[in-house]
């Protein structure tokens, strides 16, 4: 009779047990498609692609610093009274009542010289005076056909030639620095996959777990009454069973949360409400050249691009430091032509030509050392930045080496521990069978379930650390070893 209960039970297990699994692999998602459902959904991607846009548009507003200008200005109108003071023929001083209407327009063309750091520029105006009170009451017109003129510092600092410099490698940063977030949205989302894996196969451990005890105890139950155990046998058969409950449990409170932690990183979306997640299938076996991984990280990884922009600005606040501290000149001239009149064409009809230059210098005779403390202290601040990034460089280039190798050892302990596994769950499977026989003691049933347990759990961790070593050394190298290819998720 116990027989025929317990091959009822077994029945009864295996045919939930199968359409528990048939459902949990329609539903269930694969690693690869919880990483690219957080890099296309998550809250973490979408911070990821506003920034890059936002460096995008700012690295457009500084092209655009050197493309050509064209500017309408005017005042329409302006009209002013007032009571002004006004000298006499006499010599004498008195008050007038003033009352006009002004009004202008002019447009400017303007285009910076960025070699040089000079400007160019042509414009053309046009005034209009209109007199309602006071001396000269009536209308007249003053025009500007055209004027062209230009500015230039001389021995001053260039900040447009600079920025030529610095500008594109710090749009090149982000651009890569997108890739990376990209890449650590992967290894967040796997870090998230592997704890919903384990809660997913810790509870999987304890339904099975469970209904053995339960089998055992029941059977155990059945030879101490014919006197064949012990009652502390059956006590620990006993306790087996309600470990294992309260291990079911917590299992189901863990797959909860691991759900609910999971589910906000890929966006909070509907579709994803209970998500099940199954075991990745056999991860890639990968031989990685560690000289290969630091050449692919300095070519790839926005840290290098940083510390080139660092040492070129470091560069140019020496080259500031020494231009603003010595002479300087600014050069200004304009040529162009000019009339007047008391209506609209006689202000072009008899044109003069205009000109004007003007050649202002500043020459530093008494700072009490201030200019020379300026330079001195943009020369330390340039060595001190070289040395910091030959030490990050250096310590960089360590973490790159490290990691491969640790990805090394981890490869050979996955192997192992897949074979372990299989081996403690074919041993536990015989103990079970051996105790059901009377072949072996409850002692040694429960080893083999700790082992087995052990194990399973050891392998998981193990794969965890596999994949999370995975796309660590993605987003250290940006590189994709397996296409043998750069990571970029540039459309």
């Amino acid at each position: 009779m116990l027989l025929k209960q317990t091959l009822k039970k077994r029945i009864t297990l295996f045919f939930f047990t199968f359409i528990f699994i048939q459902g949990y692999a329609q539903d269930a998602y694969t690693l690869q498609e919880v990483v690219q459902i957080a890099q296309g959904q998550s809250l973490n991607a979408m911070v990821a692609k506003n920034r890059q846009e936002n460096r995008f548009w700012q690295y457009r507003t500084y092209l655009s610093d050197f493309k050509p200008r064209l500017l309408l200005n005017g005042t329409l109108p302006d009209f002013s009274r007032a009571i002004l003071q006004n000298r006499n023929d006499d010599g004498s001083i008195g008050f007038i009542d003033v009352s006009n209407i002004n009004a202008d327009v002019s447009l400017s063309l303007s285009q910076v010289i960025a070699s040089t750091g000079g400007e160019i520029f042509m414009s053309s105006s046009l005034a209009r005076l209109q007199n309602l009170s006071g001396i000269g009451i009536g209308t007249q017109y003053s025009s500007n056909l055209v004027q062209i003129g230009f500015r230039q510092p001389l021995f001053n600092f260039n900040e447009f030639k600079w920025n030529k410099r610095i500008e594109p490698l710090r749009y090149q940063e982000s651009t890569k620095r997108y890739n990376e977030d990209m890449e650590g949205i992967a290894l967040e989302a796997t870090r998230l996959f592997f704890n919903l894996l384990d809660a997913q196969i810790a509870y999987e451990i304890a339904e099975k777990n469970l209904a053995n005890n339960d089998t055992i105890f029941k059977i155990g139950q059945g030879r101490y009454d014919l006197g064949k155990i012990a009652e502390n046998d059956l006590l620990q058969l006993k306790l087996n069973l309600m470990n294992s409950s309260q291990q079911l449990t917590q299992a189901r409170l863990d797959i909860e949360t691991g759900q609910l932690a999971l589910k906000a990183f890929l966006g909070n979306s509907e579709d994803l409400n209970g998500i099940r997640i199954m075991a990745p299938a056999e991860p890639p076996v990968l031989i990685i050249d560690p000289k290969i991984a630091i050449e692919q990280a300095k070519a790839n990884r926005e840290q290098f691009l940083r510390f080139r922009r660092q040492a070129l600005e470091a560069e140019r606040d020496v080259a500031r430091a020494r231009g603003e501290s010595g002479l300087n000149i600014d050069m200004f001239a304009t040529l162009g032509f000019t009339d007047r009149g008391d209506n609209l064409v006689d202000a072009y009809n008899t044109l003069q030509d205009q000109q004007s230059v003007r050649v202002g210098f500043q020459v530093p005779i008494l700072d009490w050392g201030r200019q020379k403390a300026r330079i001195q202290t943009a020369v330390a601040n340039q060595e001190l930045v070289n040395s910091t990034v030959q030490q990050e460089e250096l310590n960089f280039e360590q973490d790159v080496y490290l990691k491969v190798k640790q990805f090394d050892i981890l490869r050979d302990r996955l192997i192992i521990g897949k074979e372990s596994d299989e081996i403690a769950d074919r041993r536990y499977f015989i103990a079970q069978k051996r105790y059901l026989i009377a072949k072996i003691s409850i002692t040694d049933l429960n080893i083999a379930l700790q082992e087995k347990d052990i194990a399973k759990r050891n392998y998981l961790s193990t794969l965890r650390d596999y994949w999370q070593s995975y796309y660590e050394i993605r987003q250290l190298t940006m590189y994709d070893f397996e296409r043998g290819a750069a990571i970029t998720y540039q459309e």
